[in-house]
């Protein structure tokens, strides 16, 4: 293998390629990146056996061939490099990696070894923004489960329909849903429900999240083969993405949300985060606020008190209020994340009761909704 190729451009693939190895003692093979240089273009693999990442660049090759290098070390040594072009030369189970005054020779492994990437491009795909499909699983991606005893909820659910995909995340505390639109031509045979584990979505989100392209989504039995389109612009590393779902049955999560609303408030989200975050304070371990929502004085109180630390009380005043008043605890620090993933200043929040759960929602954004359960006082 001999090859010269911008210093760049390797260097951002490397980078993203890295998070994805593997650090497994019996396995130490899935802790090396994988270089196959051929037909005037490089090839940079990872996997850890539950995810995976193919890259295709442009370079000028002499010679190809094969050769798994350590991710950690190559990566560190590339980005290490100045601007400019880089020379990548094999010799034996070793490269000669050389730049502008400098080269350095680094130990690898024989690509034999290094497991094949379980990339299927066969059967039904969705397809869609990169971008758009990424910012929205952003949006839900946090709200998963962090315990092993239900682990379809530590994943991310997503319903692809040729109408348009539910993005879905839950922890039972509290939910996220995003509704997200796809192009018209999509003409899938069947609707498909996949669960990704939150480790896939993130890696989903650092490798695409920047691509105003599309992606085509191949869906097989227990995974899922996302790759970018090529175009015109061949200087752009190609990509390809492989993700092992969560086998299990997510949770019936349409049975929790609200049909019906006893009262409606809209407020500036900006002016009640500064609230929270005072309030917050004195919330305790248990992370409790005390919010009661009066119609006659269109306005939000918010309390917290400590033991140790003290008491505290504000006011926001409303936009509107509309319905019954309101007297509700939750978890303050669930009810900052919902806020925080809302991009507009305008918000709605629903309540059904004093003791059922809050819908909280973008005033400009009718695909997001996030589900709050109380916090109940016995």
């Amino acid at each position: 293998m001999k090859l010269k190729i911008l210093q760049e451009k390797l260097n951002q693939i490397l980078v993203q390629a890295e998070k994805i190895t593997g650090r497994d003692a019996t396995l130490p093979i899935l802790g090396n990146i994988l270089l196959r240089a051929q037909k005037n273009s490089l090839n940079v693999v990872a996997t850890n056996l539950e995810t995976g990442v193919s890259f295709t660049m442009l370079a000028k090759t002499e010679d190809d061939g094969s050769i798994a290098l350590p991710a950690q070390m190559f990566s560190g040594l590339i980005g290490s490099f100045p601007g400019g072009s880089v020379g990548i030369q094999a010799e034996g189970n070793s490269i000669l990696v050389t730049g502008e005054n400098r080269k350095s020779n680094l130990k690898g492994l024989n690509a034999d070894e290094f497991p094949e990437l379980p990339v299927s491009t066969d059967g039904e795909y969705l397809s869609l923004r990169a971008d758009h499909f990424c910012q929205a699983l952003a949006q839900v991606a946090n709200f998963t489960s962090v315990s092993s005893v239900k682990p379809e909820i530590t994943g991310v659910l997503v319903l692809f329909k040729n109408d348009g995909i539910k993005i879905v995340a839950t922890d039972s505390f509290r939910l996220g849903e995003k509704t997200v639109s796809v192009p018209k031509h999509n003409t899938l045979s069947k609707d498909y429900s996949v669960i990704f584990p939150l480790r896939a979505v993130r890696e989903m989100i650092s490798i695409f999240g920047d691509k105003s392209k599309n992606i085509n989504i191949f869906f097989t039995i227990n995974q899922v083969t996302v790759e970018l389109v090529a175009d015109e612009d061949q200087s752009q590393p190609q990509v390809q993405f492989v993700a092992r779902l969560i086998e299990g049955e997510f949770p019936d999560y349409q049975a929790i949300i609200p049909t019906s609303f006893a009262t409606t408030i809209s407020f500036s989200k900006k002016e009640l985060l500064n609230h929270l975050k005072s309030a917050g304070i004195f919330a305790g371990k248990g992370s409790e606020i005390n919010v009661k929502i009066s119609q006659k004085d269109e306005a939000l109180t918010i309390a917290s008190q400590s033991a140790d630390l003290g008491e505290y009380e504000s006011k926001v005043k409303l936009e509107k209020v509309s319905g019954k008043d309101i007297d509700i605890t939750f978890n303050h620090k669930f009810l900052l994340d919902g806020l925080n993933v809302i991009k507009d200043d305008g918000c709605l929040l629903e309540f059904s009761s004093d003791d059922g759960p809050g819908v909280l929602k973008s005033a400009n954004d009718p695909g997001f909704i996030y589900i709050l359960m109380p916090i109940k006082k016995f």
